[in-house]
């Protein structure tokens, strides 16, 4: 597949510091030119979204990678909010999660998740996971103008 020259700006909500790591490494490693936020909880992803607190001069992402288990507010509650927000809907979310609970696949995709995909223990697997979602999302997708 062609090497893509956009360039997009990936917000990560993840509370795990050793999750936090194997993500900016995997784009590293896949030389993804994507521009990584981290934000660690579900309020601070909110905020970032909204630009608001310290915030203000975020940029709006054009990919969201999503946890489900964040403290303050979990990542149910900010896909939840996130899809009823008329300005945020639009930005595709992927859910990121340990979680391999079929219940939290329904409800995630019922709350309008683009994709759900459970987080590989290997780090390799993990570097292969980001660069398939890498690719998906900067070239085949078309996403929505910012």
């Amino acid at each position: 597949m062609p090497s893509s020259t956009k360039v997009i700006d990936v917000l990560l909500v993840e509370d795990d510091p050793g999750d936090v790591l194997m993500t900016r490494e995997a784009f590293e490693h896949n030389k993804v030119r994507n521009r990584l936020w981290v934000v660690a909880d579900g309020v601070s992803a909110m905020e970032f979204l909204r630009k608001e607190g310290e915030h203000t001069d975020a940029p709006t992402p054009d990919l969201i990678l999503l946890d489900l288990n964040l403290p303050r507010m979990d990542g149910r509650e900010v896909l939840q909010a996130l899809k009823v927000d008329e300005s945020l809907r639009s930005i595709p979310v992927v859910v990121l999660t340990t979680s391999e609970a079929e219940e939290d696949v329904v409800r995630s995709y019922s709350l309008h998740a683009n994709a759900y995909v459970t987080k590989p223990v290997d780090f390799d697997r993990f570097i292969d996971v980001v660069r398939q979602i890498d690719e998906f999302f900067v070239e085949v997708v078309r996403l929505p103008g910012r």
